[in-house]
Formats: structure tokens, C-alpha cells, sequence
């Protein structure tokens, strides 16, 4: 059938569509060769092509156009009110005829025709057998009997998809949409080879299925009965997409239908999975403590019919939806790598439910389109068997019609597609990568399928679904409606479909894959692992940088990109001071410190990549990584970055981040997985804030190498410290990250003072001991004097764990108390013993990393004082949180049948006051005690 090609698609075509009408008028008067030609000849009519001819006269002169039959374009298309009745209607099956589409498989509603498809109630039933125009632009058109429209437009709308398109505002991607489905879905064919390989890949995911529920009874896998056409969309997403360019994908999924995906698609060997069944778990790399089958990850190279594509399936807990923003890190990493967004293709799987219940998802679509966050769209697919864990009344699932209607917000297009039609769910899928590498943008599919079990083996869902269930007993399977099909078309026999059938068992009992040569199994690094393996915590590394390259740093980082580029005067002023410092003029302060750490990393071929919100400028003002002209628009102004000025085949990223605080954190760990010798850091507003994202904290960064083997360099930079700025805006709870601490899986540091901070974030970048870093960073000490470094303690120096201030200058003899702290509360502790003029009695140890936690070298240093009082251990946390009770077990180990005491603030159930005066007297109340 021949597709519309103008702009009257684009409405209902009646008087009262207001809308439609300014939308039209506006797009003609910013550029009238946007709208049809119908269209430019009828506005050029109005006042003489007076641009200034209100809103009202356009609709007055519509309303009467639409109500009187005459011809208003040139030609012979006559505008009568039959035809703008059929473009009513063909509108209306474009806009809601998914409303009428057969979707669900088991058939439990009576699916009820909206009236706007009524051809009574718009006046059309004497006019079946009247030819009617479906496009209107006067040219080369053919007209068509209205019940062949309508029958074309039935099947295409009202069929076994759902297209939703409508949402999508650009006018090229909406058209190109409309085209392609009306253009080629109703002549849609697939040849009986190729269906003879979808019949293959169905008996392979069904009977996987049937073969664990027998033969392992008991064992729980998340079975994807009911859902197996999955399996054939992601086989022929995989082959579409190596017939575009496609050369590497990730995935991203959850629990239900995971194993399937990895045998019948990654090349997990269904030996390997019996092994695991049985409880043989095989040694990794890194592993510690494993994960369960379903949360496991994989890497192939699948081969399609049109060339190979390299698969990666992240591993993910059973946190659902989470692996969203990690897999969009993994893919962003090596389009960044590649340099080519359009070889590599991010793949998301969702539940319904969780795709529409969990806020992840919120931020995934929001970072889509983002310059720090976009990867050239992603393909979306749901899992949709219609019920979450117990609950499939939609009156307490959601409050939307559709599970995918969340996506809308991103007017991303939406198929909804009945899995038992195979042939439409192939289409749909060639369709769905098409749009992906035309317009780089998300497309959303919605799988429409049940679910044979309950939520696991365990569970009986006839508890809760008893209807759902009667029907699901009653539905034959896919594989067999499909099998039967074949079969009465002459294409396979009875016995060719039981064939497959004994082939693919006879295959799972010698443990092995039919199809196994076409996936390669790889490791999850693809480069040697055992410098990694054998590097230590504490081994030694050079971070020091000489003179000429901190003259080199300050020159790049202080050059205005041209002459005329008008900086605020806060920035003029900060590269005024950068100059000084970098000339031994002026201290150090953390931010130039950062910079020189940055800027030497990328000298030296290092990739930085920086986000978070206000990442650039800095929450606290401090950093100014990237400097805007005054002088120009927002909209012109991208922001100039002067670090890159020292990209030596390197890259500098930085960005700031939208407000999700757990995709954010999420995309940038997935990020340093692949790019693991990049500085990867992730900057928090305010240390507090990293709680909305506590679910990657602790499901991947603590504890991803220890299930998984998946190793990670990224930083958190949390700034964290007790200024009587209330509960919020104190603690970045190191508590917690101490906690999580375990097998030296990470590392938890207070720099406290500006060189530490630079030879930290080098350390990061530059050891082999890769494991994801947390920074305690003080908002205060960011500008304050004492804790600026010479550029001495850039070039001769190193990062210290522990830093000693004994002020008896090695008396150890006459030292009554020993303090160890951590953090900015050094400089109180620190005053307030000067003031009290016991700098001969007292000595302040300062633990700046805090795990893994340097024991040998505080014991070290604990063993000189022979004849010590007291140990006392400060902090400006309450007693329940901060270091304290993380760490006393370590403290008292350095000692000799000795023990540390505590001064801290009280035992609190929020991190700190809300009073400024309560929070001073706290704070005189801790050094009160750790001198008295």
C-alpha cells in the first residue's frame, strides 16, 4: 500500500484540532518548505504572506474549509468532507489503533474497538467502495477503495502490533516510522529456510527449559517459559544489527531468562551450567566468593549469518533494573575507545513491572541524549509476561496503560509485538536496529508473552493469578503453535519437528551445544591478568612530577583558548593565583593540586574522565576545571576546558552530570570496567548524597570482584566534614564504605592536605592494584592556608598512609598521649595543642588511608612511645559512626595488651545537628576531651 507523505499525517484533519493547525502555521512561518506544498500555497493566501496574520483568522478560515467540500490546493485533489473523514480515520488507527491490537497471547480480555475507528460513527459506511486518497500532496497519487484502506490499515494497527509512534515530535523520525511500517509490514515474508531456523531456535529455548525442569527439579532459574520468542529477538537483533555495522553489543538483563541467554546465545556450555547445578563452581580470577548462575555475566563472539558480532552479558545482582546504568557506561567506555558510536550497540532487557516501578530507569532515559551520557540510543526490550512477582492487576501495578509508557518521556518509539507471531517479532526487530543507526536514538519493544511458573520454581502462582493460570495451562506454547503452522503450511513434517526436538536433548546429555560453533566463548579481560593479580596494596609507586612539568601544567591550564574569550572574574582571579602557585609563589591549594594531577596523567597518554553535578566549576567553587565566555550565548558556549591542552593521545572528559546520583554512579563504574587504566572518578555534590546510590556501593563496587571477578578503578570523591551545615551536608557516612571493607576489595583515604589529594588521584591512575578508590574530600580545607603544599611535596614526595606530627622532634621519652585522627579535625586538634602549648607532650598521628588499613606502618610507629598514658583515637563523627568502630580492632592490634580510647561526638541516629550552636559546643567539647 502506498504511504502517506505529508503533513496531514501528522493530525486528526478536523476543525476543532487547534493544535495541529499552529503547530503547521508555526513550522511554515520558521520555514515554509518544512510543510507541504498544499499547505505553503493556503498560508501564502492568508493577508498576502502576512507572517504577522493571527492564530484565530488561520482556524476561522480551517473551520470553514473543513465544513464547506472545495478544492483549496492546486491540482485536482478535492478537500471534501468524506476524504478528511478517511484521514481522520487513517490518523486515528496511527494514534490509538494499538489500543485494538491483539497483543496478548493468552487472550484474557475482549478487546473492545475504540470509536474513533468506528466508520458509523464518523459517517463512512456507504462509502467502502469509494476510492479515497491516503496521501494528499495533489501528485503522482493513487486512490484506493476505502475498505481496502481500512483493511491495510487494520492489519498494520490492529494485528498482533502495537506501533507507537506518535510521541516522536521530530517530523523526520515520526515520517521515516510511518513509512517503514506502512511501506513494509503487510508484505513482510520470511522464506521457508528462514523459518525452519526459527522453529531451530524456539525447540533450543523451550527445550533448555524442559530439560532443567525434569532433570534438576527443584532448582531455581528464573525459567523463560511462556517467553522463549526472547530468545529468537535477540538472535535476530544480533543479526540485524552485523548487517548495519554492528561489531560489539552489551547486555543488560536480570534474572528471568538469563541462563537460556547464556547457553543458547552466549556460548555458555550447557556442561558448564550443569556443573554449577551440581555445585561445582570452576576457580576465576579474583573470584572470592561467586554469585549464583543467574547473576552471571559472559563474553562471545557470535556469529550470524551476516558476520560476527562480540557479545557482552554484564553480570548483575538481583537488583533488577540497577545494570541499566552500567551497561550504559560499558558501552560508552568503548564507543569512547572505538571512536565510533555506531559499531557498538547497547541492549537493555527489562521486566515489566521493574521497567515501570523502579526510578533507574527515570535516569537511563533522562542520560539518553546527554553529551556525557549518550551512546547513540539503546534498544530496549521487555520481558512482558504480564505479571511482576504476584501482582498483575493493573490497579496496583501502575498507573499507566503500558508498562513502556514511561519511555515516552523521552518520545522514544514504542512496538508492542505478540510473541507467539514470530514472523512479526523478526520485522520488528530489523525495524527496531534500523531506527537505532538511522536517528541514534532509543527504541523500546515490548515483548508480550506469560510466564509458565510462578516468579521462581518455588512459587505457585496459582495462588494470586487463578484465572491467568487457567488460561496459561491451556496455551499450547509458542513453539508448537509455530511447529503446527509449519507443518500445515508443507514447510517441515511431524517428523522433522520431533527430530529437533530429540537432537537438541540428545545434545544437552553429552553437555554440549548444537549450534556451539558459531559461539566463541572469551575471557572476561582480554589482556593478561596476572600483573593485576600479583600487584599489593601498599607496593611502591612514583608519583612525583619535576619542576618543568608543573611549569608546562600551569601554562596549558592558565591559556585562554582566544584572545577574546571573556572569563568571570572569580575565574580570572583563580588563574591569576594558579600562575603564582605554579611558580612557588603561592601554596597549593587542592584545586590546582587536582589540576596537576590531571594534567600530568594526560601528558603521559592517561584518559580523565570527571562527572558529576557541577563537576566543572566544583560544588564548592574550588575546581574550575571548565571556563565559560561571559561574552556569549548559553547556547553557543559548550564550555572550554583548558586541560586539554595536554591530551597526548589522550582524552579529557568532563562533564556535569544530570541529578541521579545512582545512574550517574552506575554508567561511570560500568565506564571503568572496560577503560581500566583511565582515572574514572564520579564526584558526589555533597558525600551525603552517595545514598541514592547505595545499591551500586554495595552490589558492585564493594562486592563485584569478589562475585564476579569484575575488576574496577573507579573513584568516589565525596566531600565529607563536620561545619555545622546540618545532617545532609556532613557526612559522606565513612562508616558504611568502611563496612563494606573486606579481601582489600577497595580503599577508603582522608587526604588532608593538597599534595596528598594529587599524589592519591596519580596512585589511582598509575598502580597496578586496580580496585575502586573513595575519597573523603573536607569542604574546608579546599582554601585553607595549612593545608596548601609547597611544590616540594609535589616533586620529592609521595602519598603517605600515615603522617606523624610529633613535635619533640623525635623526644619520644617525654610524650605523655598519642592522638590518631583522620580528616580536617587534624588542624583543630592540631591548633588547639599549640594553643595549649603541649606540643612536647603530645604527639598527632594522621591515618590517611583508612583501608586497607596501614598496620604495620602505624604499629611501627606506636612501638616508639614506651611509656605512654593514653591513645586516644578522635573524631568529629558521632561515636556510632565515622572510623571508630571500623577500625578499633586494627588500632588495639597495633598495640601491646594496650587499648585506645574514643573522644567523638555522642552516639547519634542522624550524622549531625541542625544547630550551628550545638555543633560549635560539640565541636570545643571533643577537644576538650582529647586534651584534658
Amino acid at each position: 500500500m502506498k504511504r502517506m507523505e505529508d503533513n496531514w499525517s501528522n493530525s486528526y484533519l478536523f476543525a476543532g484540532n487547534a493544535d495541529f493547525i499552529e503547530e503547521l502555521y508555526e513550522r511554515y512561518l520558521e520555514n515554509p518548505a518544512s510543510v507541504d506544498g498544499k499547505w505553503q500555497t493556503y498560508f501564502a493566501s492568508l493577508s498576502n504572506v502576512n507572517k504577522d496574520v493571527s492564530y484565530n483568522q488561520i482556524k476561522e478560515k480551517f473551520i470553514n474549509l473543513t465544513q464547506k467540500p472545495q478544492t483549496i490546493i492546486q491540482g485536482s485533489t478535492e478537500l471534501n468532507d468524506a476524504q478528511i473523514k478517511v484521514w481522520k480515520l487513517i490518523e486515528a488507527y496511527r494514534l490509538i489503533g494499538v489500543n485494538c491490537a491483539s497483543l496478548d497471547p493468552l487472550k484474557r480480555y475482549k478487546l473492545i474497538r475504540v470509536k474513533e475507528l468506528d466508520i458509523d460513527a464518523l459517517g463512512l459506511s456507504n462509502e467502502l467502495n469509494t476510492e479515497f486518497f491516503i496521501n494528499s500532496d495533489g501528485s503522482n497519487q493513487q486512490k484506493f477503495l476505502l475498505k481496502d484502506i481500512i483493511a491495510s490499515f487494520e492489519k498494520i494497527y490492529c494485528g498482533t502490533v502495537g506501533f507507537e509512534f506518535k510521541q516522536v515530535t521530530d517530523y523526520k523520525e515520526e515520517k521515516w516510522l510511518r513509512d517503514y511500517v506502512e511501506n513494509n509490514y503487510i508484505n513482510y515474508k520470511i522464506d521457508n529456510t528462514e523459518k525452519i531456523k526459527i522453529l531451530e531456535t524456539l525447540t533450543q529455548a523451550e527445550g533448555l527449559e524442559r530439560f532443567l525442569h525434569t532433570k534438576y527439579v527443584g532448582q531455581k532459574r528464573f525459567s523463560l517459559e511462556g517467553g522463549e520468542t526472547f530468545i529468537l529477538a535477540l538472535n535476530y537483533m544480533m543479526t540485524a544489527g552485523a548487517a548495519n555495522g554492528i561489531k560489539e553489543a552489551f547486555i543488560g538483563m536480570a534474572h528471568r531468562g538469563r541462563v537460556n541467554a547464556l547457553v543458547n546465545i552466549m556460548g555458555w556450555t550447557p556442561q558448564e551450567l550443569f556443573d554449577e547445578l551440581a555445585g561445582n563452581y570452576p576457580k576465576t580470577n579474583f573470584v572470592t566468593s561467586g554469585d549464583v548462575k543467574y547473576h552471571k555475566g559472559y563474553k562471545c563472539n557470535y556469529a550470524t549469518d551476516n558476520g560476527i558480532v562480540k557479545i557482552t552479558m554484564a553480570f548483575n545482582p538481583s537488583h533488577l533494573e540497577v545494570v541499566n546504568p552500567v551497561v550504559n557506561g560499558m558501552v560508552r567506555a568503548t564507543v569512547d575507545k572505538s571512536g565510533n558510536e555506531l559499531s557498538t550497540l547497547g541492549i537493555l532487557v527489562h521486566g515489566d513491572s521493574a521497567l515501570s516501578g523502579l526510578g533507574t530507569n527515570l535516569g537511563i532515559f533522562s542520560m539518553s541524549q546527554t553529551r556525557g551520557y549518550g551512546v547513540g540510543g539503546m534498544i530496549h526490550i521487555v520481558i512482558n509476561n504480564q505479571v511482576g512477582f504476584t501482582t498483575s492487576d493493573l490497579r496496583d501495578s501502575r498507573s499507566s496503560r503500558f508498562c513502556t509508557d514511561v519511555i515516552k518521556m523521552i518520545e522514544a518509539p514504542v512496538i508492542h509485538v505478540n510473541a507467539d507471531d514470530l514472523e512479526s517479532v523478526v520485522f520488528v526487530m530489523d525495524l527496531a536496529v534500523k531506527y537505532r543507526m538511522t536517528f541514534k536514538k532509543d527504541i523500546m519493544i515490548d515483548l508480550v508473552c506469560y510466564r509458565k511458573y510462578g516468579h521462581n520454581e518455588f512459587d505457585d502462582p496459582t495462588l494470586t493469578q487463578p484465572l491467568m493460570y487457567s488460561k496459561v495451562k491451556q496455551h499450547p506454547g509458542t513453539r508448537k503453535i509455530f511447529a503446527d503452522k509449519l507443518i500445515s503450511e508443507l514447510v517441515v513434517t511431524t517428523a522433522d519437528v520431533d527430530k529437533m526436538i530429540n537432537e537438541y536433548r540428545d545434545s544437552l546429555d553429552k553437555g554440549v551445544h548444537p549450534n556451539a560453533k558459531k559461539m566463541q566463548a572469551l575471557n572476561w579481560y582480554e589482556f593478561d591478568v596476572k600483573p593485576i593479580l600479583q600487584a599489593k596494596a601498599f607496593d611502591l609507586i612514583s608519583t612525583k612530577i619535576n619542576v618543568k612539568q608543573i611549569n608546562e601544567i600551569t601554562e596549558a591550564i592558565t591559556k585562554l583558548p582566544i584572545p577574546d574569550f571573556k572569563v568571570h572574574s572569580t575565574v580570572a582571579r583563580l588563574i591569576e593565583n594558579r600562575k603564582a602557585m605554579g611558580k612557588g609563589e603561592q601554596a597549593i591549594d587542592f584545586g590546582m593540586a587536582e589540576m596537576l594531577a590531571y594534567g600530568s596523567l594526560l601528558q603521559s597518554g592517561i584518559n580523565v574522565r570527571l562527572t558529576g553535578e557541577d563537576t566543572g566549576r566544583g560544588t564548592f567553587s574550588h575546581r574550575h576545571a571548565v571556563w565559560h565566555d561571559a561574552s556569549r550565548d548559553d547556547i553557543s558556549d559548550l564550555g572550554y576546558i583548558p586541560l586539554t591542552n595536554l591530551c597526548n593521545k589522550s582524552h579529557c572528559y568532563i562533564y556535569d552530570s544530570i541529578l541521579n546520583e545512582e545512574c550517574v554512579l552506575g554508567f561511570e563504574y560500568g565506564y571503568s570496567t572496560i577503560n581500566i587504566r583511565d582515572l574514572i572518578i564520579w564526584e558526589a555534590q555533597y558525600g551525603d548524597f552517595a545514598n541514592s546510590a547505595q545499591v551500586l556501593i554495595d552490589q558492585f563496587i564493594a562486592s563485584g570482584e569478589a562475585k564476579w571477578g569484575v575488576i574496577s578503578n573507579v573513584t568516589l570523591m565525596l566531600p565529607h566534614g563536620f561545619d555545622g551545615d546540618g545532617p545532609e551536608h556532613s557526612s559522606a557516612r565513612l562508616e558504611r564504605f568502611l563496612q563494606l571493607c573486606a579481601e582489600n576489595n577497595m580503599q577508603v583515604v582522608i587526604p588532608s592536605n593538597a599534595a596528598q589529594m594529587f599524589h592519591l588521584l596519580r596512585r589511582q591512575a598509575l598502580s597496578k592494584w586496580i580496585k575502586p578508590l573513595i575519597i573523603f574530600m573536607s569542604k574546608k580545607l579546599l582554601r585553607y592556608k595549612d593545608a596548601m603544599s609547597t611544590i616540594a611535596m609535589f616533586t620529592e614526595s609521595e602519598f603517605k598512609p600515615v603522617i606523624i606530627d610529633n613535635f619533640t622532634n623525635n623526644n619520644y621519652v617525654g610524650v605523655e598521649r598519642v592522638i590518631l585522627c583522620s580528616g580536617q579535625i587534624y588542624y583543630d586538634l592540631r591548633n588547639e595543642c599549640m594553643e595549649k602549648k603541649l606540643d612536647k607532650k603530645v604527639a598527632i598521628i594522621r591515618i590517611e588511608q583508612l583501608y586497607p588499613f596501614p598496620d604495620k606502618l602505624v604499629k611501627a610507629e606506636l612501638s616508639k612511645y614506651k611509656n605512654i598514658k593514653k591513645f586516644i583515637w578522635v573524631q568529629e563523627e558521632p561515636y556510632n559512626q565515622g572510623a571508630w568502630l571500623q577500625i578499633r580492632e586494627g588500632l588495639d592490634s597495633c598495640l601491646n595488651n594496650r587499648q585506645f580510647i574514643a573522644v567523638t561526638r555522642p552516639a547519634s541516629s542522624a550524622p549531625s545537628c541542625g544547630s550551628k550552636e550545638v555543633h560549635n559546643a560539640q565541636s570545643k567539647q571533643i577537644l576538650v576531651e582529647a586534651f584534658s
